[in-house]
């Protein structure tokens, strides 16, 4: 497959941006029949062949138009990491320069792979390290479906990818459209196939895409909580400023319509002093009543000039054990890959910011100290 790094033409079109419906728009205009997209995609993701004149089954005419005006181009591996965990984290090097990383984690009977929709991120959240590098761009429906395809042909049949979470670098719903049609392909007979249930998008709350969401796309959601105060989430996750915790809720009750026998996945960072008290467990129980949900605690993954510690075993133990007894189904994530950086909030890549947003970043920490 050809490399981001190597030249094309300046109007080459890459093939890997179209999900199906994308793709069979693209053959209408071309005037072929819409069942070209289906048989491009076969041979894309099943057979893996990116040389058109061996697509036998499109006309010559045609191959010879895409081998003149379209490419098929993924992200290149430019740095590969092994936990003693065995969870494995790539550097993805994107066709401006800048890198971002997908980490596999491998586990019994399941596969997950956690990807990138941003180079960086815009948001800011104080707890998590790919905030601080800032934020260049959204990646292309092309860029986020390469690293799915990447991954699975460096990892080889024996490790198949069995589920997809958009928990990677940046927030998934500020790239919309290129993270859906990504997330189409993911779930197409003719790609990857996986479920809708294999299929997690991630947000930290941006409530009209999550409004939209629910109307074009039917895969399993996770809410970046980590607070139960407006006051406090304004601090942790400041797109909280813009849509309240109000407004959150509504929006995951709106989304809980779709499917009613799945819930909804919350996060709970859990920040010694900050939010792992008895009385924030029970906030937590109050504000996720008519919400059908299962919370995730992470144990706060730290990275340099934090202004966090992890909470205690015993606190976080205390806060799962009132979340199930009001029960809520209640985990704690397992650390994975801790050893090279590839826990949750640890992903930064390499990043040239333009926002200039990290600059503007004033952790929370002491004022909330017990």
């Amino acid at each position: 497959m050809k490399s981001v790094l190597e030249p094309v033409k300046p109007k080459a079109i890459n093939l890997l941006d179209f999900d199906r419906k994308g793709l069979a728009a693209f053959f209408v205009e071309l005037g072929e029949k819409p069942f070209r997209a289906t048989q491009l995609l076969k041979w894309i993701y099943q057979e893996e062949v990116e040389d058109f004149d061996l697509m036998t089954n499109l006309s010559k005419s045609l191959r010879v138009y895409l081998k003149e005006n379209c490419y098929i181009a993924t992200p290149e591996i430019v740095i590969e990491q092994i936990a003693t965990d065995g969870t494995r984290k790539w550097a993805l090097q994107t066709s401006c320069g800048n890198r971002v990383e997908t980490v596999f984690i491998p586990e019994e009977g399941r596969g997950t792979l956690c990807v990138s929709s941003q180079i960086g991120c815009a948001l800011a959240c104080t707890f998590c390290s790919t905030a601080q590098q800032g934020f260049n761009r959204n990646l292309t429906t092309a860029e986020i479906i390469g690293q799915v395809i990447v991954a699975q042909k460096r990892l080889g049949p024996e490790k198949k990818i069995t589920n997809v979470v958009m928990m990677g670098m940046g927030e998934p719903l500020l790239n919309f459209d290129n993270v859906v049609a990504a997330m189409n392909l993911m779930m197409d007979d003719f790609t990857f196939g996986l479920s809708k249930r294999r299929v997690t998008i991630s947000t930290s709350g941006v409530v009209p895409a999550m409004h939209r969401l629910t109307q074009v796309c039917d895969v399993s959601l996770a809410v970046s909580l980590h607070a139960v105060t407006d006051e406090l989430r304004d601090e942790l996750v400041p797109i909280n400023k813009k849509y309240s915790l109000k407004e959150l809720m509504e929006a995951c009750r709106e989304n809980a319509k779709i499917a009613p026998r799945r819930t909804i996945t919350f996060e709970y960072v859990m920040l010694d002093g900050i939010n792992d008290s008895v009385q924030d467990a029970r906030g937590l129980i109050k504000l996720l009543k008519s919400v059908p949900s299962k919370i995730n605690l992470i144990p706060f993954n730290p990275f340099p000039n934090s202004a966090y510690r992890c909470s205690s075993k015993e606190a976080i133990n205390r806060f799962k054990t009132l979340l199930n007894d009001a029960g809520i189904v209640t985990t704690v994530r397992k650390t994975r890959g801790e050893d090279i950086d590839a826990a949750c909030g640890q992903l930064v890549g390499q990043v040239e910011d333009k926002s200039r947003r990290h600059l503007k970043i004033k952790p929370v920490g002491s004022e909330h100290a017990a």
